[in-house]
């Protein structure tokens, strides 16, 4: 059984899931939407919802320390500095006043290939382009 077992394994070795999760994050909040299969998308929601929670409270505090604190914490899961910037100064801003639900996911229906379920997840309020 697997209670209290957190995390899908997407059919992958650790190292290559951490890989997957990591550049799919940096690519979420780079583009500010990208088009994948449903299992991943649940895979990295949660994670990316935290990642800016954390950025939203590095913000809000007083303390030049913890924020400090906050953007390394970010920098250790993400591996990408401009990503880091624009969590922080972009995205962490506008969702000040959001207690949650960053993101969303619209179905796309199946992949031709080998017909897995596709979605596009994007975060909430974004300027379109």
């Amino acid at each position: 059984m697997r209670h209290k077992v957190a995390g899908k394994k997407l059919s992958r070795s650790t190292g290559h899931r951490n890989a997957l999760r990591r550049n799919l994050i940096n690519a979420l909040f780079r583009h500010e939407r990208i088009k994948t299969t449903d299992a991943k998308a649940q895979a990295i929601r949660a994670e990316a919802e935290k990642l800016i929670t954390l950025a939203k409270r590095g913000l809000a505090h007083q303390d030049p320390a913890r924020g400090v604190h906050a953007r390394r914490i970010v920098f250790a899961r993400l591996r990408d500095k401009d990503n880091v910037h624009k969590l922080f100064d972009e995205l962490a801003p506008r969702y000040a006043e959001r207690p949650g639900g960053y993101t969303r996911t619209y179905k796309l229906g199946l992949r031709h290939g080998d017909a897995a379920p596709m979605v596009l997840l994007e975060l909430v309020d974004r300027e379109e382009a």
